[in-house]
This record gives C-alpha cells, sequence and structure tokens, in this order.
C-alpha cells in the first residue's frame, strides 16, 4: 500500500508531481495555516505530514489517535510545532536548513539597503505624484560602506550576511551569539544591549525560541543610537513590536526594515503608519529556485520518515 502525505500548502509544481510519484498525495486548497482540528486529523489520518509557517502542531495537537511517523517540515523555522511534544509521542520532525540561507541573507540585504536610503519612502513619493524633483538635501539617508553591522545570531544566515556586508560594503561586525564563536572579521560582544550599541546596523539572525523571544526588547533598542536601522529576517516575535513601534513613532531610531511580524499576518496599523519603517510581506525565501531546493529536501525527509530510516534533517 502506498504511504499517504498530507501537504499543507501547494509546493511549486515540480516538487507536487515528484511527491505524487512517491506518495498517496492530499494537499489543502488555501494557503492559510492549518487550525488545531486540522493539524489533529492529520495526524490520526496520513503516514507523514509537510506542514510549514504557522501550522498549528503544538503540544495540543498530539496524544490523540496517531497513525503519522513523522513531520517533514517546510522551512528551517519550526516554532509552530512542539518538537518535544511530538517526539514524546513518537514522531520525527525535520526542516530544510541550508536551502534557505543565501536568500534569506539577500532579503536582509534589501531591507538594510532600502531602509538605509529610504527607498520605500522614496517609492511612495514618486507614485503619490508629488515629487518636485531632485534637490540637494532631498531624502538623506544612512551611508552604509564603511558603517558597523550588529548581528544578533551568528549561524548559517547571520554569517552569511555578515560575509556580504565585510566583502561587498566595507563593514565592521559585531556580533551576540548564544554560544562562543569564531567568526573570521567579525567581534563577539557579550549582549544584545552591547551589539546595539555598537552598531550601526542591527540585524536579528536567531531562530524564534522561548530563549529568543523579544530579545530585542526595549531596552535593547534603548541602546540603539539615533541614526541606527534595525532590520528583522528572523521571526517575528524575537522583537517587541510594541516596543518598536514607540521607537519608530519618538525618532530614537532612524528606521526599521521588517520582512516578519509579531502576529503575522496581522501589522499593526501604528507600525504601518511609520514612514521610516520597509515592511515586505516575508519574502525571505521567495524564489522559485530556493523554494524548489526546500521542497526537494522536505520530500526526502518525508520519504526517509515513511520508510523508517534516519532523515537527512533531523531537528
Amino acid at each position: 500500500m502506498t504511504d499517504t502525505l498530507l501537504i499543507s500548502r501547494a509546493l511549486p509544481d515540480s516538487m507536487m508531481e515528484a511527491a505524487r510519484a512517491r506518495f498517496d498525495v492530499s494537499c489543502r486548497d488555501t494557503t492559510q495555516p492549518m487550525d488545531l482540528p486540522e493539524c489533529r486529523a492529520a495526524l490520526a489520518s496520513y503516514d507523514v505530514i509537510l506542514p510549514t509557517l504557522g501550522d498549528a502542531f503544538g503540544a495540543d495537537a498530539f496524544g490523540g489517535d496517531r497513525r503519522a511517523k513523522g513531520l517533514a517540515n517546510f522551512g528551517v523555522g519550526y516554532n509552530h510545532i512542539d518538537v518535544a511534544a511530538a517526539k514524546a509521542n513518537g514522531l520525527v520532525v525535520t526542516n530544510t536548513p541550508g536551502a534557505v540561507t543565501d536568500a534569506t541573507a539577500d532579503i536582509a540585504m534589501t531591507l538594510m539597503l532600502m531602509t538605509a536610503r529610504r527607498a520605500g519612502e522614496g517609492e511612495r513619493l514618486v507614485r503619490s505624484g508629488v515629487w518636485e524633483g531632485w534637490h540637494p538635501v532631498q531624502m538623506l539617508g544612512l551611508h552604509v560602506t564603511g558603517k558597523t553591522l550588529g548581528v544578533i545570531g551568528m549561524g548559517r544566515i547571520g554569517q552569511a550576511i555578515a560575509r556580504r556586508c565585510r566583502h561587498g560594503f566595507g563593514m565592521k561586525v559585531v556580533f551576540h551569539n548564544r554560544s562562543e564563536k569564531s567568526v573570521e572579521g567579525a567581534r563577539q560582544l557579550g549582549s544584545v544591549a552591547e551589539v546595539c550599541a555598537a552598531a550601526d546596523i542591527v540585524v536579528t539572525a536567531v531562530p524564534a525560541s522561548a530563549e529568543t523571544f523579544h530579545i530585542v526588547d526595549a531596552a535593547a533598542l534603548a541602546a540603539m543610537r539615533p541614526h541606527a536601522i534595525l532590520v528583522n529576517i528572523a521571526r517575528g516575535d524575537v522583537v517587541d513590536e510594541a516596543a518598536l513601534i514607540e521607537a519608530l513613532q519618538g525618532g530614537r531610531i532612524a528606521g526599521a526594515g521588517l520582512d516578519v511580524y509579531e502576529k503575522e499576518p496581522q501589522v499593526p496599523q501604528a507600525l504601518r503608519a511609520c514612514d521610516n519603517a520597509v515592511l515586505l510581506p516575508h519574502l525571505g525565501t521567495a524564489t522559485l529556485e530556493v523554494r524548489k531546493a526546500m521542497g526537494r529536501m522536505a520530500l526526502d525527509n518525508a520519504i526517509a520518515i515513511a520508510e523508517g530510516r534516519t532523515p537527512p534533517n533531523p531537528v
């Protein structure tokens, strides 16, 4: 009998075809996350589940009827899955590291440059039809070359961002990391606040966890200098969004570039009203090549789970 696979939300066509070549595939016909009743029903009905961002596989999803052998997550982040609860109930959990590194680092650079050079404001100005032409002091922003980058979380993505900034823009790099780490051309500091105080641009690149919740809080934002900008390409809740809005509204920092939000996809009106914020709709891995690579990795994990083998990317 063919193993059954539930795909939470449709993948690129080539990946759907590859999945159907190996599994009896079901795919939800919505782009919205799975709610708790759907997750419970899926665990009781399918051999393997391929979930993704926002699907409600918290602790209360497990413990009932279970057919599933594992969760082959589509994405490097898996904070929507209670991994300990899943493992306690005999499930294997995997993710897709590596495939997302360069694309996510590129989005960090996009946000960094857009925010520093006020590109979002400028684009809105042109579209408004009221731009009156160039002049010497129009929309002066932050010159990125030679500045200091502060990275919160020096894993694969943090290091990829640091390389781009150091080699491409001649930036100095300081960072905070949970463990000691030697990174060429970068200096480790003892706290998030120290990094925020030292840097012209602060980028978050940590996984979402209880330890990183609001790791950039009001105190960290207060340590930043008035000309500095914050970029978040990690997960929304690593930044205290309410404190960030206050800092932006009060001009205590120059700007923020965000690809993720604390209660995504809800974005507070107060944040949307901040002209000094660049807001993207979670585009970090949004290229066809990367989504195919993520799909291939997730599918390889799913096949290994179905066959009772150790998957390539367990968490």
